[in-house]
């Protein structure tokens, strides 16, 4: 049984390796190992459906011991196997999305007789689809075998891409972008959910964030291969119809890749020994969350729907899409506008996903490091050097263009706050219904806000897009002072759930873990602390 100073020295020594068996931001520290067998059986009526019960059921009934030095080396193997998993698909899922950004630097718009708003409605479509898809998508990933699913997605939307060669006209792509839009929904809650299986909490906005840093390294890579096919001359097809065919090809490999390697839970991992799985599953349920529940719950719908803490997310993330659909469309047009051609604008968007890269993951770092509650934080001082590059693009004149596409650099970050949500999303809430029903509303919201953002950029503000600058300002406006609001939230739930029952004991922890297994919502399970 490791100790609060054991820990302590495991990491100094290695700070990539940092272990706790029961997050030191919520309670003690101190392992369970070797103790849960102690509770009955019977305790876990109720966990039915949940993911893993039965490798669970050995734990309890066996004398399991593991120090923070071992598990360090299970948590390398699982980022061996399953980060580059992660890292890969969210890379080509923005590689898609930025895909009609880029074709947009070539001949796209004339060759389908695009007219006065026709672009910007091909850009909403899309999310008109993820809108859509946003509902069943979440409570899919929780009924079914998460991997296996998201693999089957992979494949169709790489056949949607390969098709959008066969467009012909403004309706065609219409069609495709929303198809697209609709196969994309499951993505980003399917990586949501892996994630959460496998790390603990203090574990997890590292993770989230090094995956979702692969954004910065989409455009950087998207922007090389744009530009390298914006030089084929000789081909049969045009350089934009290039970029969709090459991009297709690239998930319709993934796609039979991520389908043969990537594990459902824990619990079929296949890079993982029978023993390594039962430490997973017994390090991550001290996350007080289980793993996943398979069964639909209409009472944590319910309680989901009356929790403010969901909602103040969601406002945030009508913030975020409103942000993304507006830069992640438009940027191209932004640059070509400022004196550049369709080639350079391409290739002057390397600079953009470098600096996203580094920013998301240097705060996925912040919050591995510091064991103070600095989520929320981190989501508000990412929110600020956008800000700022929003209010220059607004004011700076348009000679001096450089210092504008300096500005647009800055854009990209939005990947900050939209990572920062979704891991207060899988720390704050529990109960596999109730999470769900809170990635759904966050979902709606972000994507009914790049359907805003798509529709604010009038193409004949074109290249400041005054009305779209506008709005971006105040996004970013409302986001920081949501953020506020929210960590005194936190703080105060926590603060009265300990003058309630008392500050969290061994015996209480373990409690905690039990009712994560049974499924209980952060409302029911009075052991529960909010990490933010």
């Amino acid at each position: 049984m490791t100790s609060n100073s054991a820990a302590a020295t495991s990491t100094e020594k290695e700070k990539y390796d940092i272990a706790v068996a029961v997050d030191t931001e919520t309670g003690s520290a101190e392992s369970y190992n070797g103790e849960l067998h102690e509770i009955k059986s019977k305790q876990l009526e109720g966990a039915e459906h949940a993911i893993g019960l039965d490798l669970f059921q050995e734990i309890l009934d066996s004398d399991l011991a593991y120090d923070d030095k071992e598990y360090s080396k299970i948590r390398r193997k699982i980022d061996k196997w399953l980060l580059p998993v992660l890292c890969v698909t969210y890379m080509l899922q923005f590689l898609d999305k930025l895909s009609l950004n880029y074709a947009s630097a070539y001949s796209m718009k004339e060759d389908l007789k695009f007219v006065g708003n026709d672009y910007s409605n091909v850009a909403a479509i899309f999310n008109v689809g993820y809108l859509i898809g946003s509902i069943p998508a979440n409570y899919v990933i929780q009924k079914l075998p998460v991997a296996k699913w998201t693999g089957c997605c992979l494949f169709v939307w790489a056949i949607l891409l390969i098709g959008h060669l066969g467009a012909t006209n403004y309706s065609s792509m219409m069609a495709l972008r929303f198809l697209l839009g609709l196969m994309e929904a499951s993505i980003s809650p399917s990586n949501m959910m892996m994630c959460g299986m496998f790390y603990n909490k203090r574990e997890q906005p590292f993770r989230m964030c090094t995956f979702l840093s692969m954004n910065g390294v989409a455009t950087m890579v998207g922007a090389l291969l744009a530009y390298a096919l914006g030089h084929s001359s000789n081909t049969a097809l045009k350089p934009w119809k290039l970029i969709f065919l090459v991009f297709g090809i690239m998930n319709l490999v993934w796609s039979a890749i991520f389908l043969y390697i990537a594990p459902d839970s824990p619990a079929n991992a296949k890079f993982l020994t029978h023993e390594e799985k039962l430490k997973v599953i017994d390090h991550v349920s001290k996350n007080q969350m289980g793993l996943k529940d398979t069964s639909v719950k209409k009472d944590q719908v319910k309680e989901a729907m009356c929790d403010w803490n969901n909602y103040i997310l969601a406002i945030i993330g009508l913030g975020c899409g409103v942000i993304n659909g507006s830069t992640s469309n438009f940027i191209s047009s932004m640059i070509k506008g400022f004196g550049f051609s369709g080639l350079n604008a391409t290739l002057l968007q390397l600079p953009t996903g470098a600096i996203e890269l580094v920013v998301v993951f240097s705060a996925g770092m912040v919050a591995l490091f510091t064991k103070k509650n600095v989520r929320v934080i981190l989501l508000f001082l990412t929110c600020i050097p956008t800000l700022a590059a929003l209010i220059g693009i607004r004011l700076i004149p348009l000679d001096q263009k450089w210092a504008l596409v300096g500005c647009c650099w800055l854009l990209y970050i939005i990947g900050g706050p939209v990572i920062m949500c979704w891991i207060l999303i899988n720390v704050t809430v529990a109960g596999s219904s109730k999470i769900s029903t809170v990635r759904i509303l966050w979902f709606l919201c972000y994507t009914g806000g790049n359907i805003c953002g798509s529709k604010i950029m009038y193409a004949n503000q074109a290249p400041r897009y005054d009305s779209g600058m506008k709005g971006l300002i105040t996004c970013y406006s409302g986001m920081m002072a949501l953020c506020i609001v929210y960590y005194f939230l936190m703080f105060q739930r926590n603060k009265k759930r300990n003058a309630k029952y008392g500050l969290p004991t061994e015996k209480s922890e373990k409690e905690g873990i039990i009712n994560g297994i049974k499924d209980m919502t952060d409302f029911q399970n009075k052991s529960f602390r909010y990490v933010y």
